[in-house]
């Protein structure tokens, strides 16, 4: 069994779940220790992050740093009957490693470990700084994770110039796809007062389901931006609306609604606020509305030596064009970009992360390594 294979396997078995780390990041850290990195934990709140470093740093910017980027906790199972084998037993079945965070993102992880203890074994005068930062709060509210060490990092000027970060961003073979930015995302909970009654007398009564919905259909139908080159125009999507007793003979009393913009560098977080709260006054609702802005739009642009070296390694190593996205969802590198970082994401096949009989291509697993060592070659080599 392969370095990368078996320590995917060492961290499948642990029951990482959002936020609890299960000992996965005690295990790295004391690997990367042997390897003569230096060893940093980070604990905020109930969250472990962890930073380990080789070489000096440097604040001038004579000594660059490269980060690799990851998280050890995972989504939760869901019904353990519904998979062909045990998720938190690794399986390997059909050329593919099965376990809930096989693709997102143990191997990713383990991949980064092995290629830095390559990398630090092949080049032990290296130039700059490599670093691995972990965290095992990023499938959940992401609060005491990466965004946090990064406010720590900026207090105490630590600057960090390139990063990779392992999602799992493939769609069918590895190297087929890099992501170069991300969107934006802005979650809204909205409340929308009426005067609950029975539905037989609905003069004495306010339905806020009636009143919301013409406020609705004109949010989702507004037009928010154009996109640009690097991005789509920005979406609306209602996530989830409820109101009512459970009884059908009452009009209830109030009504809540989710809904999420994924924004790009068209359009700002604030004035996606101030329209969508326009069209609610405009309709006359009695409304309060709770924002939470979980990311702002970032993008290495094209040219940038991280975007360049990506894009070099995955055509050598993999035989591959990589499209160049800036799609999906959010990462914690939308974190790192805080703090002027060139930020790509290079990982495996995305088909199965969080599904049931999640599962990673064993060749592709192997192959990781390769791609990641790469990468800090042709950066600090």
């Amino acid at each position: 069994m392969s370095d990368v294979l078996e320590l995917t396997c060492d961290l499948i078995r642990r029951r990482s779940v959002t936020p609890d780390d299960a000992g996965c990041l005690p295990l790295i850290a004391e690997r990367l220790a042997r390897a003569g990195f230096q060893i940093e934990h980070l604990r905020y709140g109930a969250v472990d992050n962890l930073w380990a470093t080789h070489g000096p740093r440097d604040a001038t910017g004579d000594h660059p740093t490269l980060a690799l980027l990851g998280h050890t906790d995972v989504v939760p199972s869901g019904p353990e009957a519904s998979w062909q084998s045990p998720p938190f037993e690794p399986t390997l079945r059909d050329g593919c490693l099965y376990g809930r965070g096989a693709a997102d993102m143990k191997g990713s992880v383990a991949a980064m470990v092995v290629a830095l203890e390559r990398f630090v074994a092949a080049h032990p005068d290296h130039r700059g700084r490599v670093g691995l930062l972990l965290t095992s709060d990023e499938e959940g509210v992401a609060i005491d994770g990466v965004r946090k060490v990064v406010e720590h990092f900026r207090g105490r000027g630590e600057q960090i110039d390139w990063c990779v970060v392992g999602e799992p961003a493939a769609k069918a073979r590895l190297g087929d796809l890099i992501r170069v930015g991300r969107r934006g995302s802005l979650s809204a909970t909205l409340t929308v007062r009426g005067v609950q009654g029975h539905v037989a007398y609905p003069d004495k009564a306010l339905n806020p389901i009636h009143v919301f919905a013409p406020a609705l259909a004109e949010l989702v139908a507004e037009h928010w931006d154009d996109g640009n080159a690097d991005f789509p125009p920005t979406s609306l999507q209602v996530s989830n609306l409820h109101a009512g007793t459970g009884a059908n003979n009452v009009i209830p009393g109030e009504l809540q609604a989710l809904f999420n913009f994924r924004f790009s560098t068209a359009s700002r977080a604030e004035d996606l606020r101030e329209r969508a709260e326009a069209i609610l006054r405009k309709h006359g609702l009695d409304f309060l509305v709770d924002w939470q802005l979980s990311g702002e739009p970032f993008l290495t642009p094209p040219g940038g030596l991280l975007r360049e070296t990506v894009v070099a390694v995955c055509r050598e190593l993999c035989g591959i064009e990589p499209e160049q996205s800036t799609g999906g969802g959010t990462s914690d590198g939308r974190f790192v970009a805080l703090l002027g970082t060139e930020v790509v994401e290079l990982g495996p096949v995305n088909a199965t992360i969080h599904k049931v009989d999640e599962c990673v291509a064993v060749e592709d697993l192997e192959a990781l390594p390769a791609l990641y060592c790469a990468v800090c070659e042709r950066l600090l080599g």
